[in-house]
């Protein structure tokens, strides 16, 4: 009875995945740039983002927050992330993530997570003054915040599925807007040694998002005849959220102690070119990890077709130490860097441990 009702859930899981599936092939790479809240499309964690996010069906661990959250499901204690972002380094756009994920009951995991980025201090201009050298009229810092808690679970030897929750906070100095997003993920885990893999994740599903604030107000007057100027508030305009699927298998090959994994992904969003990702990663036993992958779409080979900061190649390492063999836990430090172009590319550093 057990072993049945895991399966329901499996499969209702499975079902709610494929529902939206026909909605987000619909969409266009005509329609690029359209939606908002784009850093939802940000990876801030260094260890998946080395390969490209190419690891929908074997992510683990708290990084699957990101990529596909039934991976999370894969905790056994207690693992913490801080990572930290240079985005299109000479932008001076800095990204700092934090992670937490907890492993309850007997097969659950329950994650939390928070994304900020900062884009530093930005002048303030006016209609009357477009171009202040002296900065007289002051800056303003925009910051975007992401706040994710999820729950996973092993719902047998093979399934793994969950749930994430985002709650999405834009700013600037006289608008905000907020909203919330779901995502949910399968994992399918097969094989003589458990080395076939395969995954498929919803992301950013939810309600459109609007701004508010004084900066949609202004002063002025009726007409010309008009004495007193009142207060007109400008129409505000919906947008909706860059929901994403990803489907994508992987498979290991074991030599000895040491591993090789070829990995494989599409990436289907709504508001964007269909992206196919290939990566490989290298573990030297469990202390050196290499990784590398190429991400393909559309015109991203010709600069002037090239609808994306990113030119395709990706690559990162992590440097694992054990800390207690017994209970297997250990620290490792985690770098990835992103190809872009213009810019000096996207590099990460994370650091994490395992308890």
């Amino acid at each position: 009875m057990k072993n049945i009702y895991r399966y329901i859930i499996a499969l209702f899981l499975s079902g709610l995945l494929i529902m939206p599936v026909t909605d987000l092939l619909a969409g266009n790479k005509d329609r690029s740039g359209q939606s908002g809240a784009s850093e939802l499309l940000i990876n801030p964690w260094a260890r998946s983002s080395g390969w490209g996010g190419v690891n929908v069906a074997n992510t683990r661990g708290l990084e699957s927050v990101f990529t596909n959250i039934a991976g999370t499901a894969f905790t056994t204690g207690t693992e913490i992330i801080f990572s930290a972002t240079d985005y299109l380094q000479g932008a001076d756009i800095k990204i700092m993530n934090f992670g937490l994920t907890q492993h309850i009951g007997e097969t659950g995991a329950l994650s939390l997570s928070i994304m900020s980025m900062n884009f530093g201090d930005i002048q303030t201009t006016t209609i009357n003054n477009p171009d202040p050298s002296d900065g007289s009229i002051g800056t303003f810092s925009p910051s975007l915040i992401n706040i994710s808690i999820g729950y996973a679970k092993a719902f047998s030897n093979s399934i793994y599925g969950g749930f994430n929750l985002k709650i999405i906070s834009e700013t600037i100095s006289d608008m905000s807007a907020q909203g919330v997003a779901i995502d949910a993920g399968i994992q399918y885990v097969t094989g003589e040694k458990e080395n076939v893999k395969f995954g498929i994740a919803l992301k950013n599903v939810g309600p459109t998002m609007k701004f508010s604030g004084d900066g949609l107000s202004f002063r002025g007057f009726y007409d010309q005849f008009s004495t007193n100027s009142p207060t007109f508030e400008q129409r505000k305009a919906d947008f909706e959220l860059p929901a994403t699927l990803l489907i994508g298998g992987a498979y290991d090959f074991l030599f000895a102690e040491n591993r090789f994994t070829l990995a494989g992904s599409f990436q289907s969003n709504s508001f964007t070119k269909d992206q196919f990702i290939l990566g490989g990663e290298f573990a030297l036993k469990s202390y050196l990890m290499l990784r590398a992958a190429y991400a393909y779409e559309e015109g991203i080979t010709n600069k002037a077709d090239r609808t994306t900061v990113y030119t395709g190649p990706s690559a990162g390492f992590t440097v694992q130490v054990p800390l207690n063999k017994e209970k297997d836990s250990n620290f490792s430090v985690d770098y990835s860097y992103r190809a872009t172009d213009p810019f000096s590319g996207v590099h990460t550093i994370g650091a994490r441990i395992n308890l």
